[in-house]
C-alpha cells in the first residue's frame, strides 16, 4: 500500500513569516489612509491564530469593523502578499524540495491541504515549482464547511488514499489528521504552539526528519 502525506503549507512548508510582517503592514497602513485603522498593525495578534480560516482572522483582526471592511482587507492583505511571493521575498523552509524529492523517490503521494485562498497558494506552487512532486494543492475555500478535517478527507476520497500522514504545525492539522485515521506529524516551527505539538503523534523541529521516519516510510 502506497503512502500518501499531506502538508499544510502556511508554517509548514512556506516561510510565511518572511512576507507576513510587511503585507499585514501595508494592508493595516491602507486601513489608516481610509480612516478605518488608527491603532498598531495586530501582528502578534496575527501570529497567534495563524492557520485558522480567514473569516476567522479578519473577524478577529476586525472586531469592531463590516464584513465589507474585513473583505476589504483580506483581497488587499492577498494582493501584497502574492507581490511579496513573486518578488522572491518569501522562502520555503529548509529542505523542502530534497525531502519531497526523497518521499517521490519511495513511491510517496504529496498533496497539500491549506486554509489559504486558492491564488495565494498556486503562487507559491508555480514560484517554487513545489508540482513536479504534488499531486495536488487543496484550499479550504473549496468545501463549505472550512473545516481542515473535512478538506483532508476530500482529498482521501478523491486519491483512495488509506494509509498516511498529515503534517503541519497547528492543532487544525493535528486534528483533521487522527479524525481522518491518519499520524499526526507536528511541526515544531516559527507558529508552532507547544500545548498543540504535544497532540501530535510525531513532533519534529526540520523537514529533513522526514527522511528517517520508519513508522510512516516502512
Amino acid at each position: 500500500m502506497s503512502l500518501s502525506l499531506i502538508f499544510d503549507m502556511d508554517g509548514t512548508l512556506f516561510q510565511t513569516n518572511k512576507i507576513l510582517e510587511i503585507s499585514l503592514q501595508e494592508t493595516f497602513n491602507q486601513l489608516r489612509i481610509m480612516n478605518l485603522w488608527e491603532k498598531e498593525t495586530p501582528i502578534e495578534k496575527y501570529r497567534e491564530i495563524m492557520g485558522v480560516p480567514l473569516p476567522v482572522v479578519w473577524e478577529t483582526l476586525l472586531p469592531d469593523h463590516t464584513n465589507i471592511v474585513r473583505e476589504q482587507a483580506n483581497e488587499f492583505f492577498h494582493e501584497k502578499l502574492i507581490t511579496n511571493i513573486n518578488e522572491g521575498n518569501g522562502g520555503l523552509y529548509p529542505n523542502v524540495k530534497e525531502v519531497f524529492g526523497f518521499l517521490k523517490e519511495r513511491g510517496c503521494s504529496i498533496y497539500i491541504a491549506s486554509n489559504g485562498q486558492v491564488e495565494y497558494l498556486n503562487e507559491i506552487v508555480k514560484f517554487y515549482h513545489l508540482d513536479q512532486w504534488v499531486s495536488e494543492t487543496f484550499s479550504i475555500e473549496q468545501i463549505q464547511t472550512q473545516n481542515k478535517a473535512d478538506l483532508v478527507q476530500t482529498i482521501m476520497k478523491k486519491y483512495k488514499i488509506e494509509k498516511g500522514a498529515v503534517v503541519g504545525d497547528r492543532l487544525s492539522d493535528i486534528i483533521a489528521a487522527k479524525s481522518n485515521g491518519l499520524i499526526a506529524i507536528g511541526c515544531n516551527f516559527d507558529f508552532a504552539q507547544e500545548g498543540e505539538m504535544s497532540q501530535a503523534d510525531i513532533k519534529i523541529d526540520s523537514l529533513q526528519e522526514l527522511m528517517s521516519l520508519e513508522c510512516i516510510l516502512n
